[in-house]
């Protein structure tokens, strides 16, 4: 369980609680780079940690987030005029650059000292793995952008999609850090008694924490003398990574991957998920027939999305198109898609979940883990001091790996090269 006032610390996220000063301090993803792919495009709206903003690409290719009304009436930047290296409110032609400077201030007279006072709100931003991140905390203790290994793999060989959850962020992330929900809420198969997930379905988790947050593993006893491993990383304050090597009868995959998430709050109560993935090596790189097939597996493909939006078809106003006949004989769920399956039992949870009310066992010990992780880390920032994570350098060159190995044998001497990234 967590006390109610601990829960509010990490749940609430706007400007000046705590949770919000915490996001603050690292870089956050804003947008895909698929969202705003021409210079001098439309603008997009963003809305990240409560704040109403809005993107721009400029005739530079500079990205600019700034926010999202005209400091002079407070006239709507979605609708201005994105050209000539700035941002143009059509109210009464006030631009500005990506820094929030204004460049141009035509409603009023040549020279007006007006047009040095006038800025707009403005936070930095960098492109890397197809997705803008921006910080959004103080100018002096910004850190360096991340470096995540997935990053570094061509463009060929990784993979971005997003998705919108009805949900605060802390309970969408306790979902995708909770290993033992596999045996039951994804299992597609109700036939299959064979797989590692269901040969054991009360897996030993062993969490080691680290500069960047912790790694942890899970053992699945085969009852043959071997373990099915799955190596984790949490990365603070918000992404996984999840090895995606074998399959469940210890052959490797056609196309062996990294994959995983990041669960960047919008506000209190919602949640856009960025989900990665990233070839094992060179010799695995995606082809588009690959990534529509994964998508649609996690029920993220194109036309499983209402049009226009990050939004799934299969959502709570539909039951997520739950089929009891299916549920009785064939899956676990009876609902199709293994994010799918998460969002319906994350969202149906309430927008934000009372967790003094919990009752922990030892399969929550990731989760645990990290709550602790995160309210230390709340409790840095709140005194002045850097919170955990934040220098790339720390985060680099890990690797999630999942693979076989005997019960015998020590899981950090056999996957030692394993976990060392390779991009």
């Amino acid at each position: 369980m967590l006390k109610p006032e601990d829960n509010e610390r990490l749940t609430r996220v706007g400007a000046g609680t705590p949770g919000g000063n915490l996001f603050r301090r690292y870089w956050m993803p804003a947008l895909m780079s698929s969202e705003m792919p021409d210079k001098d495009g439309a603008p997009v709206r963003v809305r990240l940690l409560g704040e109403d903003l809005i993107a721009f690409r400029d005739s530079n290719n500079e990205i600019g987030l700034v926010a999202a009304f005209c400091p002079h009436r407070r006239a709507p930047m979605f609708f201005g005029r994105n050209e000539e290296a700035g941002l143009r409110c059509v109210y009464h032609g006030w631009k500005f650059n990506t820094h929030g400077d204004c460049v141009d201030m035509p409603s009023e007279p040549a020279g007006s000292a007006l047009r040095d006072k006038a800025k707009i709100a403005a936070y930095p931003c960098v492109e890397k793995g197809g997705i803008i991140w921006t910080y959004m905390g103080p100018k002096d203790k910004m850190p360096a952008p991340p470096d995540y290994e997935w990053m570094r793999a061509p463009q060929t060989h990784r993979h971005v999609s997003k998705t919108f959850e009805d949900c605060n962020y802390l309970q969408a992330m306790e979902g995708g850090l909770d290993t033992a929900h596999s045996s039951y809420a994804h299992n597609n198969n109700l036939a299959t008694k064979n797989e590692p997930r269901q040969r054991d379905r009360s897996p030993r988790l062993d969490v080691e924490r680290t500069d960047y947050g912790y790694r942890y593993v899970s053992f699945r006893d085969l009852k043959d003398g071997n373990y099915y491993m799955r190596i984790y990383h949490y990365v603070m304050p918000f992404q996984q990574f999840r090895g995606g090597i074998h399959k469940f009868d210890g052959s490797r995959r056609e196309f062996p991957e990294l994959n995983g998430h990041i669960w960047v709050p919008i506000d209190d109560t919602t949640t856009y998920v960025y989900n990665w993935a990233c070839a094992y090596d060179e010799n695995a790189a995606f082809s588009e027939e690959n990534i529509i097939e994964r998508e649609y597996f996690y029920g993220r493909g194109p036309d499983q999305l209402i049009p226009g939006t990050f939004k799934l078809k299969a959502n709570k106003t539909n039951d997520y198109f739950i089929d009891r006949q299916v549920q009785k004989t064939k899956t676990y769920t009876g609902i199709e898609g293994v994010n799918t399956q998460d969002f319906a039992l994350q969202e149906g949870m309430g927008k934000i979940v009372d967790r003094s009310l919990e009752h922990l066992g030892t399969s929550d010990k990731a989760i645990v883990t990290m709550r602790r992780l995160m309210l230390e880390a709340v409790a840095d920032v709140a005194e002045g001091r850097d919170p955990r994570g934040l220098d790339p350098q720390l985060h680099g060159g890990v690797r999630p790996y999942d693979g076989f190995m005997k019960t015998s044998d020590d899981w950090q001497v056999v996957f030692a090269d394993e976990v060392v990234a390779k991009w």
